[in-house]
């Protein structure tokens, strides 16, 4: 029978993105998709199948504490209830002004058996777990459709709501299933797979695995039964791909069976580099790696996971250098730990009467309560008062002041430290992402906000080149300056999507993949897909503006993502480009002819470029005569307008 309480145990598969539709009547009303995270676990000689809302995977209720001695060595405790039920009272007390030893890291909601938990809202009440022994079939989606999905149906006949896999590797849960238990096509239906039904073939296959003595050590229990099953799953696969599964199959097979029979652990065994991909995702949960048809070549098919992303960030934030040991990022981490606990005990240790005298941290301190307290508050990391998160959100910014004083605060970078907080987990670690984070938005909030302009007149350079009509259209209704792009620009597009699909548009712009200023063509992208509809409908300034910010939480990140990138790459593939283009995208030279260079052609030949994602008739040529206009738009900027704060 399913429940809904957590097991635990060892995590074997894991996948976010997986979707359950709440109402498939309204399949525009995003409501109707709750997205968890499906996860297979060992738990002694049982496996659990478990899914569940994807809020409900962290808790911020459970913290633990860090103890820092005067050794700079930081080491992590579970909190006593009494000291974890102090909360806000303490942290604002005369005692907490010194005891520094206190910071928060969040960790998993522990899973643990017994009885199901009391939720907190809606979509909690569609968990579920399940033991493999209680499943019956599992019934997977007809051809064509534009994702998959799996009904799994148990020996009581209960079917459980369909799972819907947006992001594709279900066939990676199915080969999961397979190492535990025996899956076979139904006679009646090919979409339906029995489990543990009864194969002539396959009990054919293996007629000569079952003689004694080792049909006698299966009996008594000293050949691991998973192992065999997980033998018989890569049998099928010989079966169907002589040629693929053969020489890697059979010797999986023949390992597995011979190392239980020797009663080694055949994961300290030496295994050729074909095999590596079930290692890594044995030792990194999370991590898909679809091994293709043809031997030799492994690829990675899904993006990072929640567990993989704390880690990943460091790198793509510059706060690991890539280049570094592990001894050395140890190291850097008890030192940057060091730094932060200094920091923060300047602010902490602060008196009333001292604050009295010092209005800018007065006015930092209360634009950032203000801020936390409205920033992400759906999001159950954030969610409810005295909320932990809500602290460290706080703090860390508070800390910041000390370290970037003449920045200080500004209204937005909260947005940008909430999303790195919810990965990181981790109070110190956070910080050190948001600060490196900052190094490169830091123009954004300065307060003649040159990064922000510059942006601007960049994106007005790439949009004309790629729309000169629609850029003369914004132009004559007074929005040629694309201020209603300013909030986009500002914070990254924080506000435009959901909480989830910023965490992967952001590691993308990171990378500086495919281009540099990428976010750049991420604004071409959108606009691309709204013009028509600006321009049919003639809006004028106010209602460009009004339109644009309803754009926030209805962009398809994967539409947007995929214009940005097919933009970038016919870009490049243009014969000639402005210099100041190739300089915006961080083009060199030898990638593109630009205009300015010295080809040795003669210049009345016009300038080639292949169609784009806006309309190939839209795009700008040179005249006969060779004119040009490459040069960056100039956008006026009022000298007395002062920081402008996203809406």
């Amino acid at each position: 029978m399913a429940a809904a309480g957590v097991a635990s145990g060892k995590i074997v598969y894991e996948q976010e993105g997986v979707y359950i539709h709440s109402s498939c009547a309204k399949t525009n009303d995003q409501d109707s998709l709750i997205s968890g995270i499906l996860r297979v676990l060992e738990k002694d000689a049982e496996v659990i199948v478990d899914w569940r809302p994807l809020d409900d995977a962290l808790d911020s209720s459970s913290i633990r504490y860090a103890g820092k001695d005067s050794s700079s060595v930081v080491e992590w405790t579970q909190a006593p209830r009494e000291r974890a039920n102090r909360g806000v009272e303490h942290l604002n007390s005369y005692e907490a002004e010194w005891d520094m030893v206190n910071t928060v890291s969040f960790k998993k909601k522990p899973h643990t058996n017994g009885d199901a938990p009391s939720h907190r809202n809606e979509k909690s009440k569609w968990s579920f777990l399940f033991s493999l022994t209680d499943l019956k079939s599992i019934k997977q989606n007809k051809e064509g459709m534009g994702w998959s999905y799996l009904v799994f149906c148990l020996k009581d006949d209960v079917v459980l709501p369909a799972l819907h896999f947006h992001q594709g590797d279900s066939k990676l849960l199915i080969d999961c299933l397979e190492k535990y238990v025996v899956l076979c096509e139904s006679p009646q239906d090919k979409r339906i797979l029995l489990v543990n039904c009864q194969n002539k073939s396959l009990s054919q296959s293996f007629e000569n695995l079952l003689d004694e003595p080792a049909y006698g050590l299966i009996q008594a229990r000293l050949l691991d039964r998973r192992k065999l099953l997980w033998a018989i799953h890569h049998w099928k696969k010989i079966k169907k791909d002589p040629y693929t599964a053969t020489m890697v199959g059979f010797s999986k097979v023949t390992n597995y069976i011979f190392d239980s029979l020797r009663g080694s652990d055949p994961s300290t065994h030496q295994r050729p580099p074909s095999e590596m991909a079930d290692f890594l995702s044995d030792a990194i949960p999370g991590l898909k790696i679809n091994q293709q048809e043809e031997p030799g070549f492994e690829v990675i098919t899904r993006g990072l996971s929640h567990s993989l992303r704390k880690h990943a960030w460091k790198f793509l934030l510059g706060y690991f250098p890539w280049d570094s040991t592990k001894e050395e990022r140890t190291q850097l981490q008890k030192q940057k730990t060091d730094e932060y606990f200094r920091m923060k005990l300047q602010w902490k240790s602060v008196s009333e009467e001292q604050e009295k005298r010092n209005s800018r941290l007065r006015d930092y301190r209360s634009l950032i309560e203000k801020d936390v307290n409205r920033t992400d508050r759906t999001n159950k990391f954030y969610e409810g008062q005295d909320n932990p998160g809500l602290i460290l959100l706080h703090d860390i910014l508070m800390t910041y002041c000390m370290y970037d004083f003449d920045l200080g605060y500004v209204q937005g970078m909260s947005d940008l430290l909430s999303p790195l907080l919810y990965v990181m987990e981790n109070e110190v670690d956070a910080f050190w992402c948001f600060a490196s984070y900052m190094d490169q938005m830091h123009q954004n909030f300065e307060e003649q906000m040159q990064g922000m302009k510059t942006q601007l007149i960049q994106l007005s350079t790439l949009l004309r080149l790629l729309d000169s009509g629609f850029c003369s259209y914004l132009e004559s209704q007074d929005s040629g300056y694309l201020y209603f792009c300013f909030r986009w620009l500002l914070i990254r597009f924080k506000r435009e999507f959901s909480f989830l699909d910023i965490l992967r548009l952001w590691e993308v712009m990171w990378t500086d993949l495919p281009c540099k200023n990428f976010h750049l063509l991420l604004c071409c992208a959108v606009l691309e897909s709204e013009k028509q509809q600006i321009m049919e409908k003639h809006y004028g300034f106010n209602e460009i503006l009004k339109h644009i910010n309803e754009l926030s939480m209805k962009i398809d990140v994967e539409d947007v993502l995929c214009k940005a990138e097919a933009i970038s790459l016919q870009m490049v593939k243009c014969k000639e480009l402005p210099q100041a283009v190739c300089e915006i995208l961080g083009l060199q030279e030898s990638e593109v002819t630009t205009p300015d260079s010295d080809t040795g052609e003669d210049e009345s030949v016009g300038m080639t470029c292949p169609a784009t994602a806006f309309q190939s008739n839209n795009l700008p040529t040179l005249a006969a005569s060779g004119a040009r206009d490459d040069s960056p738009t100039v956008i006026a900027v009022s000298p007395n307008v002062s920081r402008l704060t996203p809406a």
